[in-house]
């Protein structure tokens, strides 16, 4: 069997065939680095924007220009505005559903759909008003080159 292994970068592509898999290995060990996973659907996951709408997000992951939020907004809509001047910011509903009011316009997300607000743009975000359930968002903030959805 060949196995095949792509890499990107750059606009550049590399491919590799080999005899053996690349993730086949005989031992890995670390006391520093190992796998990691979480639920965003585990209730002990909760921000403080819960419940409460002058709440913050659960910041969940952070690297050099790049942080991910946790957000599970249930009934109460934000009752401010925000202006995130260091970073673009890629809006991911993963349950239920949310409205966000930008000074773009307004956009109403559904499970599974995601937008970009850019770097400097007033927003904040509303549950639906019949709303039941929570609703959880993935915030990705993105600092440095503008985002955009392709």
């Amino acid at each position: 069997m060949t196995y095949t292994e792509k890499f990107t970068w750059a606009g550049k592509e590399l491919t590799i065939k080999r005899e053996t898999s690349p993730v086949a290995v005989l031992s890995a060990e670390s006391a520093q680095i190992k796998l990691e996973k979480i639920n965003v659907n585990d209730p002990a996951l909760r921000p403080s924007n819960y419940a409460r709408a002058e709440g913050t997000v659960l910041p969940i992951f952070q690297a050099e220009g790049v942080r991910l939020d946790l957000s599970k907004r249930t009934k109460e809509p934000m009752n401010f505005w925000h202006r995130n001047m260091d970073c673009d910011e890629l809006i991911f509903c993963y349950k239920g559903a949310i409205h966000w009011e930008t000074e773009l316009g307004n956009i109403a997300l559904q499970s599974g759909e995601m937008f970009v607000i850019p770097k400097g743009v007033a927003h904040r975000s509303l549950p639906p008003p019949d709303s039941k359930e929570e609703n959880i968002v993935i915030e990705l903030k993105i600092n440095g080159a503008i985002a955009k959805l392709i």
